[in-house]
Order: C-alpha cells, then structure tokens, then sequence
C-alpha cells in the first residue's frame, strides 16, 4: 500500500518511547492513515509532565498516554503546575499498559518484598499505584517497603539493573529486556488487578470539536493497523517495522514483543475501545491512592465515546 501523504492535513501525536507505539509505526508505514486522509507525524516526549504541559499549550494534536494522565489532571491532581485541566479527553483505547512487576532474582513471590526498596516514576502516577495495590493485595502497605523516585521506564530498568532497588513495574519491552539480563517477572499486573485502562490516544475537547474527521481518520488508521499487526501474515514484516524504529531492540527481544504486545488476551485492543471495566479500575486506584483524596466514580467525565 503505498499513498503520497505528503499533501495531507497532518496530526501531530505525542509519545512515550516503547513497543506500545507499534500501532502508530504501523499506521504510518504501512499507509493506513494516508488511506484515511490524514498525515501522522510522530514526536517523543521525555516524561508525562513534558507530555501534560505541552498539551495544554495545544502544542500537538494527540498524546498516545497513560489514562491516568487524563484522570489526574482533569482533577486536579496532575504533576506538572498546570491546574486542572478540564478539557483533557480520551478517544481510544489502546492497551492494558503491559505492566509487569519485575525483581532481583532472589525473590519467590510478592509478599517476599515487604522491607525492601522498590522504585516508581513518581508517587502521583497510575502506574504507582498499580504497584501499590499489588503489594496491598499480598498484606503489604506503603509503609512496609520504602519507595524511591527514579523516573520513567528506562531509568527504573537501568538502576534495577544496577541493583539499587529490588523491585519496579516495567512495560513491554523492557520487562523483556529486563528477563534476558538475569532479573525476574514476578507477575503481570493483569494477574493480579485485572482489567486495567492503560494507554489511550487523549487530546483536548476543543481540539476534538474542531477536527472531528482527523480524530476519526485517526481511529480508523489505528485500527486498521492493529487488524494488520494481528495477521500472522504479517509477521516478519511486523518485527521489520518495529526494530526500525526502535533500532536498540534484538531480534530476540522483538521476538518477545511480538508474542506479549500482541497476546490474544492480554495485547492491544483488537476494536480499539476504551476498556471501561478497565477504566473504572483506574479510577478507584486513584481514589485509593491519590491525593488530594477524591471519589472518582464517573468514567464518562475523562472520555468521549463517540469515535469507537
């Protein structure tokens, strides 16, 4: 499929670095948002609170991201000194986060890390307080296990490697990553929380309400590039497109990708939703965890429905 999309109205998207983007890589490659009418141009951003302020400055378009993310500052409760940002809105689901609790090798089971070091990226992201439910869960408080910020996904793998903590969540690849350096998954958190709203494609309400049809080119691109991931068909040339543009990953470990990114069960949405069993999820870990203490029971005030 090949489509000159040079002269086509662009969508900027903003994202974390990961094997999560291979929707995104795939839509561009192999054409389907050019097929859609739209031109996708990809940018990086160092850490949600970059991703968070410039979207509030209408910087992009869309921010592939945490829901969470969403959540939190439309409340209020954000970590960048942004306000609340009422018109933050998801459009799409993604995935379920692909969070796995990864360890030194030393440890048999979740309870066995009461009284050790454990790192996050923050202690106001979702992500956080996955981890801390997952110790909750096995009789473990926040006061049991001290916990240190380290930042975002690469670092916390890096100064696991280096034997600084014990224990830290890790997405697909770096969970992958992680094993092949000797470190241990202890459990996926699907496992153990269940359904859980990890990324989405967000934007801004008034960017939603003036570009409708880009948001649903968007859509239509990332989910026809998802039916083609899923193609075993597709296979080799799937790998091709993500090593390319993530040229540090192994053929090994795009091998590993492969199979837990796009797991029948636990990879990306094959219909693209927002998961709201697993947004309500998120929801209560944020009225659980975050502070200032809220009860978050409406899901509908962080999405807009009407594109699935």
């Amino acid at each position: 499929m090949s489509h000159a999309s040079s002269d086509l109205p662009e969508v900027v998207v903003n994202v974390f670095p990961g094997g999560f983007n291979w929707g995104v890589y795939v839509g561009i490659d192999q054409g389907f948002f050019a097929a859609e009418g739209i031109r996708v141009t990809v940018e990086g951003t160092p850490n949600s609170v970059t991703q968070m302020t410039r979207l509030s400055q209408g910087a992009f378009d869309i921010a592939m991201t945490a829901v969470d993310n969403i959540v939190a500052y439309v409340e209020g409760q954000g970590e960048a000194p942004i306000g609340p940002q009422p018109d933050f809105v998801a459009f799409m689901g993604s995935d379920n986060g692909f969070l796995s609790l990864v360890t030194q090798p030393a440890f048999a089971d979740v309870a066995a890390l009461r009284g050790t070091t454990l790192s996050v990226d923050a202690m106001t992201t979702g992500y956080a307080f996955v981890l801390f439910d997952i110790l909750r869960r096995s009789g473990i408080g926040l006061e049991d296990c001290t916990l240190v910020r380290v930042g975002g996904m690469i670092q916390r793998y890096r100064s696991l490697l280096a034997g600084n903590e014990v224990g830290t969540l890790l997405s697909a690849p770096y969970n992958l990553i992680a094993q092949g350096e000797g470190l241990k998954e202890l459990v996926k958190a699907h496992a153990v929380i269940g359904a859980y709203q990890g990324n989405v494609a967000a934007t801004r309400r008034p960017w939603l309400a003036a570009n409708r049809e880009k948001a649903q080119a968007y859509v239509a691109g990332y989910r026809a590039a998802i039916a083609w991931l899923v193609d075993p068909a597709n296979r080799d040339a799937a790998i091709a497109v993500l090593r390319r543009n993530l040229p540090d990953m192994t053929a090994e470990v795009a091998e590993g990708s492969y199979r837990e990114l796009l797991d029948p069960a636990h990879g990306f949405y094959r219909d693209c939703k927002i998961d709201m069993a697993g947004l309500a999820c998120v929801l209560d870990l944020r009225s659980r965890y975050a502070e200032p203490r809220k009860s978050l029971t409406d899901p509908l005030k962080y999405c807009d429905l009407s594109l699935q």
